[in-house]
């Protein structure tokens, strides 16, 4: 036992300023990850403000029973999930291309500027981005409205259509968001030695080729990794730029689990009910995350855990 007190002492010590670098992100997520789950049990209770966190009688699953019979179940559900499938499906395999061609281009100065320029929309904040968008599909002086009219087309009023709010939100996060993440598969493409890609060469590999047979194969343990973090966030759209693009006409196919939540818990004052919500929310993509692991595992031989 002494020996190895002793042995994980000599470890600490040795490892001490990696320990201190790490105490500022274990103190983060302690205070607000782990601390405000506490709160959870205002889903199971009849909260009442002002009279503390954990004040209400305790009502068992009342709240989950009320949402899982809501006329609204079935939409909200719907809506969160094909959002975020639609964005994983045309989104994901994005910035893999992007990467792709990003490696073949030879011109470092030119690769340097098509970088630079495909990460800034990911720097700018969702106001813009939506803002940005709303002037690009504004009905009455709308680039694409303009667009759609010269070409003899009747003009679209796209913000009021229930049928277009999936593909502008899907494009629009594909736009802002390729760009940056193409830079891990960028990394992972310039670890691959270049060795490989001269020994292809010389037994007359094509550049699609090259392709498919050594870069996508040896970056697959990335791309793997990435799509089950996606997967685990399945069921959590973004918040602020749905409730910034959607309205009372695009409620059909734009109303989503945190926007609902949002209405519930901030503008009808029903707390208990909207951590019910939010409590079903994040089991569920508890569920997938790991689902999406398990196949993953079994399928590909790889995981994360």
């Amino acid at each position: 036992m002494q020996s190895i007190r002793q042995s994980v002492w000599k470890q600490l010590c040795r490892d001490k300023h990696l320990i201190i670098m790490a105490v500022p992100a274990i103190v983060y997520y302690i205070l607000f990850s782990y601390v405000p789950m506490t709160g959870l049990v205002m889903a199971f209770k009849n909260f009442l403000p002002g009279n503390g966190l954990y004040s209400g009688d305790w009502v068992g699953l009342k709240w989950f029973e009320r949402f899982f019979s809501s006329v609204y179940f079935g939409r909200l559900l719907r809506n969160t999930f094909l959002l975020s499938f639609y964005s994983l499906l045309f989104g994901f395999p994005v910035p893999i291309l992007f990467a792709l061609c990003i490696n073949e281009v030879r011109n470092t100065a030119l690769k340097r500027s098509i970088q630079t320029v495909s990460y800034l929309p990911y720097f700018f904040s969702t106001v813009v981005v939506v803002g940005m968008v709303r002037n690009f599909l504004s009905l009455n002086d709308g680039i694409v409205n303009n667009v759609i009219e010269f070409l003899g087309g009747k003009r679209v009023n796209f913000f009021m259509e229930a049928s277009c709010f999936r593909s502008i939100y899907v494009c629009t996060s594909i736009w802002q968001n390729f760009g940056f993440s193409s830079i891990i598969y960028i990394a992972a493409i310039l670890g691959i030695s270049p060795e490989l890609y001269e020994s292809a060469s010389l037994d007359g590999i094509n550049k699609f080729q090259e392709a498919w047979y050594i870069t996508l194969p040896i970056i697959k343990p990335t791309i793997l990794i990435l799509l089950l973090l996606n997967v685990g966030n399945l069921m959590s759209v973004g918040f602020e730029k749905v409730y910034l693009m959607y309205n009372g006409s695009t409620y059909e196919t734009a109303d989503v689990i945190s926007t609902y939540v949002y209405r519930q818990g901030i503008e009808s004052n029903k707390y208990s009910y909207s951590a019910a919500i939010g409590l079903f929310n994040s089991v569920m993509n508890f569920v997938f995350v790991f689902a999406a692991n398990f196949a993953s595992r079994r399928l590909a031989n790889a995981s994360l855990w």
